[in-house]
């Protein structure tokens, strides 16, 4: 059952130099214990998209231009803040990119926590307070009853993501939104973080991972979502994705991991780089680094095709008349 639907979503920031749009007709859905990845390299779009689905887009400069975003029957884009604030937090959490800049920097770690439970659960002052400490000692804090009287400028960078994990896993949301989640973290606590997410997806809570890691999306997803230059390249389930990518951005991708690389005697890699929004080529974004560009990659713009049953790839390589060109 869908949980999450997107449609043709799009998100522009006002520059000095004109409006740059950061994602551009975006859509996907997320079923009910469902983990869907969202790859691409940097500047593709992928954090802007997260930050789209609950509206936490800085306005100004930047607004949702269009699209549609139905979490369960509510359209979230149009809902009233103080609808969008019980969902926040509690049905939809997110794990940001910087946990310095989300957390506040004027107040303890265990007021923060607490102060989270108390806007979503009745909960008594001191049971929220246990609550909040049991939860950083299940993501690995070290003397967690110590952390929680703790600023978090005093706390390192890996100490600080472990405290905004805990915060989006308390209260068992319905969708988690994780944005590079275990960047800062070391590898036997980045396998306890995924182990506590799992757990949580038998009770049906789904995952948006977002992600450089191509390893970690074979661990951890179901389905997978590739991205470049604010659009949708491709989209698969996992193992149809790996075993045969169409979009050559895709293969680009694939191609520079390490553990796929056997064989060769050095990494593939993508040449160039993924182009400004505000200077997008004609045609296909990814032409001038695609080897297997051609003219009709310059002029048009491709689509996204269904070339097997729920795999879709936005290239002319796709296309049915692909044996022709």
């Amino acid at each position: 059952m869908t949980l999450l639907s997107v449609n043709n979503l799009a998100v522009e920031f006002a520059t000095d130099e004109g409006m740059l749009r950061a994602v551009d007709d975006v859509s996907f859905h997320i079923n009910r214990g469902e983990s869907l990845g969202l790859v691409g390299e940097s500047g593709c779009g992928k954090s802007v998209t997260a930050l789209g689905l609950t509206r936490l887009i800085p306005s100004p400069p930047g607004r949702i231009s269009a699209g549609e975003v139905f979490f369960e029957s509510r359209d979230l884009l149009r809902v009233e803040p103080p609808e969008l604030r019980e969902v926040r937090g509690n049905e939809i959490s997110m794990i940001f990119q910087e946990p310095l800049s989300a957390l506040s920097p004027l107040h303890r770690i265990g007021k923060q926590m607490v102060e989270g439970i108390g806007f979503h659960r009745r909960m008594p002052q001191k049971q929220a307070w246990q609550y909040a400490l049991s939860w950083l000692q299940k993501v690995g804090i070290p003397d967690a009853p110590g952390r929680m009287h703790a600023y978090p400028f005093q706390l390192s960078g890996g100490m600080q993501q472990r405290v905004m994990i805990a915060m989006a896993l308390m209260l068992s949301p319905k969708l988690i939104i994780a944005d590079e989640p275990t960047t800062a973290l070391d590898v036997t606590t980045q396998a306890q973080i995924f182990g506590l997410i799992r757990e949580m997806k038998q009770n049906e809570t789904a995952l948006l991972l977002i992600t450089h890691d191509m390893g970690v999306v074979w661990e951890m997803c179901d389905r997978v979502i590739v991205m470049y230059a604010s659009r949708i390249v491709e989209s698969a389930e996992l193992s149809e994705l790996f075993s045969r990518p169409v979009h050559p951005y895709t293969r680009g991708l694939l191609e520079a991991i390490p553990g796929l690389a056997r064989g060769r005697t050095h990494l593939k890699d993508i040449p160039g780089q993924v182009p400004s929004p505000l200077r997008y080529p004609s045609g296909c974004r990814f032409r001038d680094r695609c080897p297997h560009a051609f003219e009709r990659c310059r002029t048009e713009v491709p689509g996204l095709v269904e070339c097997a049953a729920g795999h879709w790839a936005a290239c002319f390589l796709a296309y049915p008349d692909a044996g022709e060109l």
